[in-house]
């Protein structure tokens, strides 16, 4: 037996429910952006991959607000000025990840608030989050608005910044260490990436 769902005849907010509880784990992106008046926002989002090399394309899903007045911060900066930061997220930093998933009003910078260093990055003007031990700086390429609920952000991602000892650039190998990236499940629940097996695609069967 089988259970039947049919999503077109969901409210949205059962289809989010469903598919989230599903579609795990995914990665979490720690995103920074900035204002005009050079405000530094900070925000989490688990809509998020890389999507191709060449270019290199991240993708956001950035949700609206809920009380209809349009897009939040992060997608507001990034509309205004082009370009955000993807940190990434470690479990020792769930806690101060979590907090800047506040509803902080639009004049409150996260960073400020919440205490946390930043540091410049290298082609973009917001900054990255000094403890995230990888950061993706991006400029804006494309925005996708199917409805007022979300903006689909597509970032060409044009330099990384890692923590000494992360990456070999000679071979381009990155070594975490144990200390894998974090992963969302669903609703507040989060998981660490501990077991890892090596599965190498085999040759095709011969056929007779």
């Amino acid at each position: 037996m089988t259970t039947q769902i049919d999503l077109t005849e969901l409210a949205p907010q059962e289809r989010y429910k469903l598919l989230t509880a599903v579609v795990i784990p995914r990665p979490v992106a720690w995103v920074t952006t900035q204002d005009r008046l050079g405000r530094v926002n900070a925000a989490p989002f688990s809509f998020f991959n890389l999507f191709g090399q060449d270019p290199a394309l991240v993708i956001l899903g950035l949700e609206h607000a809920r009380d209809g007045s349009g897009p939040k911060d992060t997608a507001r900066n990034i509309a205004a000025t082009g370009e955000f930061v993807v940190n990434i997220v470690t479990p020792d930093l769930i806690g101060p990840m979590v907090e800047t998933a506040s509803a902080y009003p639009p004049d409150v910078s996260e960073p400020q608030a919440l205490d946390l260093a930043l540091a410049p990055s290298s082609q973009v003007a917001p900054p990255r989050l000094a403890a995230a031990p990888v950061a993706i700086e991006c400029r804006l390429r494309d925005t996708l608005r199917y409805s007022g609920e979300r903006d689909i952000v597509v970032g060409e991602a044009v330099a990384l910044v890692a923590r000494d000892g992360l990456i070999d650039t000679g071979r381009m190998h990155v070594d975490w260490g144990g200390n894998l990236p974090l992963a969302r499940l669903f609703a507040d629940r989060y998981a660490r990436l501990e077991e890892i097996a090596c599965h190498p695609i085999p040759q095709p069967k011969e056929q007779p």
